[in-house]
């Protein structure tokens, strides 16, 4: 009998984000359970510390760089700017796609974001190869789910399956921002102070996504032939300093509460999203199939990545991949079986985002064995680290291991070398409009600096704020500013209350209307 698959995916959850991983406030009573049930894997790697990339990887069990998804999908113009496409190719291949050709139902609900709600014309994920979807972070003429929705969706899903085999992804917002808890679960926080308090409830309502999901299999007597897989698609979200705004803000409980609250834990390592050290790209990965993971079993051996979701996920239902694909990850059902399957493929990874000191420098990494690599575009700088004996990354022992660093660093640069350098125009939306003009040269607006006039800057932030949410990411103030120089420090001088997000007040100043 072929068995049912859920991947419940969260967003920003860290590693250390669960009770069961030693948080100390935090409680996870329904990942727990999954846990106790089944095997914790913990070397699972994301292969990108950002969201749209990472579940990329997920889908087509390639690398992400392949479609040239190196950041989150935002509007066309911002990712034309970062010589994106504007959504994920339909015609890759899917881990949905080869399920439903061999007779699965399948189900995609919650977080989608493999294009932008900002972007018209995208693909729909039915294109993918589900069969029903209800997404947010979706195209803007087809998002429809609000963020509570996705357990209750997969939940319905389940209870129609009629003994047909399913596989659903169910894609949950937590913890991402802005953080939107429920009533219930700021009560059950209340003794806590705000910022924990949100943070602890934002995880409780993601725990309750599970727990929901859980009842319902065992409700339709699933349990038994069901794979559920717990897991995040990158680390925790940077802390920012404290808004007074959103703290007094009586509506925050509507709007979300920003990044302040977001103190998610690595569970001692380093980096956190946007960087390719471990805490940003190792995250939690709960696997639970009865008769077949060991329960209560943690696998600390196993480098198990996004990649190999699809060859091991379709090995489980029994699906033969057709000749043709050519997939980045490899087969380790053994591992869910019980055993200790060593990792025969490297781990590599291109990072093209944020780049600042002293996590989120590194371009490009590569995990071979143990040994991780991590380096700048031209290999001038690296940094090694042994992950069994040095799993913080806190000691580089790069000068101790000449001839570990020249093979991972050849290794790094032969596959960057295979990377597309060009976007597949069937990819790009047509409301672009900022496409290269023929006639002429289009003369640079000036730079705007903290003495330019506060008109012109407020025209800046407008036309800058490309998602329209009141504020400037690093992201949207880069792909302003056209790759000029020292970007990052200028962004901090505005940055007054160093959270990440320039309000119009940072930015334009106190005069701006």
């Amino acid at each position: 009998m072929k068995p049912n698959i859920v991947f419940i995916f969260a967003d920003d959850w860290g590693w250390g984000d669960l009770s069961c991983h030693g948080h100390p406030f935090l409680k996870t009573p329904n990942l727990d359970r999954l846990a106790r049930e089944g095997t914790d894997f913990q070397q699972f790697n994301v292969l990108s510390p950002v969201c749209s990339p990472s579940r990329t990887a997920v889908m087509t069990g390639h690398y992400p760089a392949r479609y040239s998804v190196h950041q989150h999908f935002a509007e066309p113009a911002q990712n034309h700017q970062r010589g994106m496409p504007d959504w994920l190719d339909p015609n890759a291949p899917t881990l949905p796609r080869f399920l439903k050709e061999a007779g699965y139902r399948t189900a995609h609900f919650g977080k989608w974001h493999l294009t932008s709600r900002l972007t018209e014309g995208a693909p729909k994920p039915e294109a993918y190869g589900y069969d029903e979807f209800a997404v947010f972070n979706g195209g803007a003429e087809w998002e429809s789910a609000d963020l509570h929705a996705t357990a209750a969706n997969t939940a319905a899903f389940i209870k129609a399956s009629k003994g047909k085999p399913f596989f659903i992804n169910a894609w949950i917002h937590e913890s991402h921002t802005p953080h939107v808890p429920t009533l219930e679960s700021m009560e059950k926080w209340k003794h806590l102070d705000p910022q924990k308090q949100v943070y602890a409830a934002v995880i409780t309502d993601g725990d309750n996504a599970v727990g929901m999901i859980l009842d319902a299999l065992k409700a339709e007597g699933l349990e038994d032939n069901t794979i559920v897989m717990f897991s995040s698609d990158n680390g925790p979200e940077h802390t920012a300093a404290k808004d007074a705004q959103l703290k007094s803000d009586p509506d925050a409980q509507v709007k979300g509460y920003d990044t302040y609250y977001s103190i998610g834990q690595t569970g001692g390592m380093r980096g956190r999203k946007r960087s390719l050290f471990e805490g940003g790209v190792r995250v939690p990965f709960i696997v639970r199939w009865p008769g077949r993971t060991t329960a209560g079993a943690k696998n600390d051996t196993t480098a198990f990545s996004a990649v190999d979701l699809l060859p091991t996920l379709c090995a489980a239902a029994g699906v033969t991949l057709p000749a043709d694909y050519k997939g980045d990850g490899e087969n380790l059902l053994a591992a869910f079986n019980g055993k200790a399957v060593p990792r025969t493929r490297p781990i590599f990874w291109q990072w093209l985002g944020t780049k600042s000191e002293p996590d989120y420098w590194p371009r490009l990494a590569v995990r071979d064995g143990d040994w991780k690599l991590v380096m700048t575009d031209d290999a001038q700088r690296v940094e090694l680290h042994h992950l069994t004996h040095d799993r913080a990354e806190a000691n580089d022992v790069s000068k101790d291991h000449p001839e570990i660093v020249a093979r991972l660093t050849k290794l790094a640069l032969d596959w960057k070398a295979t990377l597309p350098t060009g976007v597949d125009p069937s990819c790009v939306s047509k409301t672009r409009g900022n496409e290269p003009k023929k006639r002429g040269k289009k003369r640079e607006a000036p730079k705007p600096t903290a003495t330019t006039p506060t008109k012109d800057r407020n025209l800046h932030f407008t036309r800058w704020d490309t998602n329209k949410d009141g504020f400037l990411s690093l992201d949207e103030y880069n792909a302003g500013q056209k790759g000029g120089e020292n970007l990052e420090a200028r962004f901090k001088k505005f940055d007054k209350n160093g959270d990440w997000k320039l309000t119009s007040e940072e930015f334009v100043g106190s005069g701006a209307k």
